[in-house]
């Protein structure tokens, strides 16, 4: 146990003198976590809360489109504005001054009611509630195209979104028009209700509730566990650079002239380094309950739930450690270690989903995130942050970390006895 302080307060005063380094550890997460969760914040909100300002041209004028235009506006989602021609809301569009466009064609309305109408009659006639009398051919009516124009640098998400909504109005339209056609033909009573237009099938989000309250998710609770992983495992940089310096420097051979074994060195390091994920730890969550209400953004709620979220960051810490260790114990230099490290983070965090959901990956990619340490960790703040698990739901996240930060310690260890007695 002696030995093992003594190991620990070295690795402490080796990282209390690289002041740099300090910074990176602790500063640089806490800027990431707040720029991250400012750009991605509108996104958790609701559509009322930034509307995005598009283009109408209305060459209709009749009751379909006043009934677009309502549809757009009660949606709160949209800013709209109207203009005279297609042309110079296309050339708006493409410059980039907006989103999207929206054409309504000219007829629309009339065609409309013309289309149903006749369809309409035809189905009557069919069933021989209206004589049969010879008439005029039906008319080729041709049918309307909305046109929809978008800045090549939207999303398609967002395109998405926009074609299915507008799809879900106009087919909205589209019912009650055939039965109002068919009211008419039907009664003469205009007043008279015979089909009833309203959804019969409908949708509702159930949320989870504590204490008969709904508890939404939003973009803090997001990106306050993803963050603090990537901060966390980003430790194996400074740790490896660390291990590879002792070596070069010839620190490591006067430790082994003492009765030291190189797991009580890497031990002391493992207890300083975790203090340090810690304090990583801490600092995102104060971050989330102080600093992001002040600057308006959602509240951390940690609520009940700070003993299971150090539990999580406990076990990922050391699975981050581990692969450090292992890592500062194969580089032969700083070059090696250091680029290794930082990219071998970023792919572990994509891999993960820190960055895209895994869902929404290819299969191939989401069989292969089931290995990456920051999904179990991931998974695991999720499971306290979102879905409020218990110690036994997160059990076999932590398990399968706390077996990592296993495997990379023996494996550094093995690779440094069987290296030193070459």
């Amino acid at each position: 146990m002696h030995k093992l302080k003594a190991s620990a307060h070295k690795e402490f005063l080796l990282l209390i003198r690289d002041i740099g380094g300090i910074a990176i550890l602790f500063i640089m997460p806490l800027v990431l976590i707040v720029t991250i969760t400012l750009i991605q914040d509108s996104t958790f909100k609701t559509v009322s809360d930034a509307k995005i300002p598009i283009l109408v041209v209305n060459n209709d004028q009749g009751k379909v489109s006043e009934t677009i235009l309502k549809g757009l506006e009660e949606s709160n989602a949209f800013e709209v504005n109207i203009k005279d021609t297609e042309d110079i809301a296309k050339d708006l569009v493409f410059k980039g001054t907006f989103q999207l466009a929206i054409i309504i064609p000219e007829g629309l309305s009339s065609g409309l009611e013309q289309k149903v109408a006749q369809n309409v009659e035809g189905i009557i006639e069919k069933f021989g509630l209206e004589d049969e009398t010879e008439g005029p051919p039906n008319q080729i009516i041709e049918s309307k195209v909305v046109k929809l124009y978008f800045d090549p640098a939207t999303q398609i998400t967002f395109k998405s979104s926009v074609k299915n909504g507008i799809d879900k109005m106009v087919a909205k339209i589209e019912t009650e028009s055939i039965y109002k056609a068919f009211q008419e033909q039907i009664t003469d009573d205009p007043t008279e209700t015979i089909f009833e237009t309203e959804n019969f099938i409908t949708f509702k989000e159930i949320l989870p509730k504590k204490d008969n309250e709904e508890l939404i998710p939003n973009s803090v609770q997001h990106n306050v566990p993803a963050w603090t992983l990537f901060a966390i495992f980003f430790i194996i940089v400074p740790l490896s650079i660390n291990i590879v310096k002792e070596k070069s420097q010839g620190t490591f051979v006067r430790l082994r002239t003492n009765p030291v074994s190189y797991a009580t060195v890497l031990g002391g390091k493992t207890l300083v380094y975790l203090v340090v994920c810690l304090i990583q730890f801490v600092l995102m969550l104060l971050v989330g309950v102080y600093l992001f209400p002040a600057i308006g953004l959602p509240t951390l709620d940690i609520s009940g739930r700070l003993p299971l979220l150090f539990v999580v960051a406990i076990f990922a810490g050391l699975a981050a450690i581990g692969l450090g260790l292992l890592l500062g114990t194969i580089a032969k230099t700083q070059e090696q270690s250091a680029p290794f490290g930082a990219t071998f983070v970023v792919i572990l965090a994509a891999l993960g989903g820190v960055w895209v959901p895994v869902f929404i990956m290819p299969k191939f990619m989401q069989t292969l995130s089931n290995i990456s340490p920051m999904n179990w960790g991931l998974n695991a703040f999720y499971d306290v942050f979102l879905r409020h698990g218990s110690l036994l739901d997160i059990l076999p996240e932590i398990s399968l970390l706390f077996l990592f930060f296993i495997a990379t310690t023996l494996i550094a260890i093995v690779y440094n006895e069987k290296k030193n007695t070459v």
